[in-house]
């Protein structure tokens, strides 16, 4: 078992599998594109371990209270490290976290959307540490998510070549 697998069972954490879109829904990219060193990582947004997309849905400051998209963050944050272990086999691999842009669902006037992203952002720093899981961040308000996801997170890490 890898040190962050090791990591995530010991918080209690469970990878979700692949996302299974909604019916009639055709995604024609990667969830994880590699290119060199950097896994470039698509938005992703919170899944239950059904691989499904998770509830609630709606706006933050409307539907949801600041503490459920907080969870919606971190649920996102494990459906990322999902994508991320099927696209680099161990995550392990990762040397350091980049670059995060966290969107959030936000009804108006909503305003703490760093609020929400924290939610990843403590997961990945809970999970890797200080020293690679410290990222450049940013937090923003957006009228709409697909499917009415409460926040959609995507990002960049750099991983270590293997032979």
């Amino acid at each position: 078992m890898s040190k962050i697998e090791a990591r995530l069972s010991a918080l209690g954490l469970v990878l979700p599998p692949a996302f299974t879109a909604p019916p009639g829904v055709v995604l024609p990219f990667q969830s994880v594109r590699c290119v060199g060193t950097r896994a470039i990582i698509s938005g992703h947004g919170p899944q239950g371990l059904n691989g499904q997309m998770a509830e609630p849905l709606g706006k933050v400051g409307r539907e949801l209270s600041v503490e459920q998209g907080y969870a919606a963050a971190r649920l996102t944050a494990l459906s990322i490290l999902g994508s991320l272990q099927r696209a680099i086999g161990d995550l392990d691999r990762i040397i350091a976290w980049t670059r995060i842009f966290g969107m959030v669902n936000s009804a108006p006037g909503f305003n703490r959307q760093p609020a929400v992203i924290n939610g990843f952002s403590d997961l990945i720093l809970e999970v890797f540490g200080p020293e690679i899981g410290a990222h450049a961040r940013s937090a923003v308000g957006l009228f709409e998510l697909p499917f009415d996801i409460p926040v959609e997170i995507e990002g960049e890490v750099e991983v270590e070549l293997r032979a």
